[in-house]
């Protein structure tokens, strides 16, 4: 009788492990993507800083930017996000008064998401910002250094937010996020609201209408639009108006062009050119003094050559005011730089 009742459970536990098998071979993978960067810059004037965005502020010096771990994995309908990066342009990510924490790693991204549906996602942590054309990480950007509108711009949100997308051409996200940019806690609150409608008027056009405001950090509108036109030909569009709020005046409004041009699979050229202004308050920026403008053209190229892009760069800014200087330490209104960078991604 004990045989007979033996033969069964070995059945049981060959099937219970034969099931376990396969469910570990259908379990999808974990997935590591990231980045190194380094660069050369040389500002014509002789000084560190002289055109005050983000990152790539070292002056005739070989420099590291960053490297730059993501990972992530999705089972059924959770997933989650995890991203870390080590070094300066980690670190650097912050605009005055943000609340920036200033380790020796910098948090990119932290959340979870879940799809509720095949239309419906919720997705609550701390994530890259939906506002703006540019991103942090050197391989999300065709320019190896960045706009004004990028700088002054938030870089992360902290928060719950929910996309819905009614077709495969039109999809609406809206969130709460806490009441400080790039920070990983709110200082008080959570009274930001944010949303995000992304349209789809023709293939290889994408256009996302943004919004983020609140009681602490201001308001902020923002167009983002890329439309790939030919199969060498990509124009990308970035504009925004931001006003400060709290009891703080001033704020900027600033428009950016991006025409690319693949001259071949390995080498495209590309230029962004950037009218920023800043209003008049008491408000600070990366940038013109208040009620003062700055002219931007930046000329690039991305050489590939598998995983490694070379990205040679030179760049000329002009204002209606003094914000730079010469390289007798006088106050000037034109800047120019050159930068050589290397990025390598995986």
């Amino acid at each position: 009788m004990k045989s007979l009742l033996f033969i069964p459970a070995i059945i049981l536990i060959t099937g219970l492990a034969a099931k376990a098998q396969d469910s570990t071979k259908t379990d999808p993978p974990l997935v590591i993507s990231g980045s190194v960067d380094t660069y050369y810059k040389y500002d014509f004037s002789g000084r560190k800083s002289n055109i005050p965005t983000s990152f790539a502020t070292d002056q005739n010096s070989v420099s590291i930017g960053m490297i730059d771990l993501g990972l992530k994995k999705k089972v059924g309908k959770a997933a989650f996000v995890g991203e870390l990066s080590f070094g300066p342009r980690g670190q650097e990510q912050s605009i005055p008064n943000a609340g920036a924490n200033n380790n020796s790693f910098h948090i990119q991204n932290l959340y979870i998401a879940y799809d509720v549906t095949d239309k419906l996602v919720l997705t609550g942590g701390y994530m890259a910002t939906f506002i703006g054309y540019e991103v942090i990480s050197p391989t999300g950007n065709f320019n190896y250094s960045t706009s004004y509108l990028f700088t002054n711009g938030p870089f992360q949100n902290a928060g719950f937010k929910a996309a819905y997308a009614f077709t495969d051409k039109v999809s609406l996200m809206a969130g709460v996020f806490n009441d400080q940019w790039n920070a990983y806690k709110s200082a008080n609150s959570v009274n930001n609201f944010g949303a995000q409608l992304t349209i789809v008027p023709v293939k290889g056009w994408t256009a996302y209408l943004n919004v983020i405001t609140g009681k602490t950090s201001g308001t902020e509108f923002d167009l983002t639009t890329a439309y790939q036109i030919t199969d060498a030909f990509k124009l990308g569009l970035n504009a925004a108006d931001y006003k400060a709020n709290n009891g703080i005046t001033g704020g900027f409004t600033g428009v950016a062009l991006y025409p690319q041009y693949a001259v071949t699979k390995n080498v495209s050229l590309g230029l962004r050119g950037e009218y920023f202004k800043t209003k008049t308050g008491d408000l600070t920026l990366a940038g013109p003094a208040p009620g003062e403008h700055v002219t931007a053209v930046t000329f690039t190229a991305n050489i590939k050559a598998g995983p490694l892009s070379l990205i040679p760069e030179v760049r000329l800014d002009g204002g209606s005011a003094e914000a730079f200087t010469n390289r007798s330490g006088d106050p000037t209104k034109t800047a120019s730089q050159f930068v050589l960078a290397a990025v390598y991604a995986f």
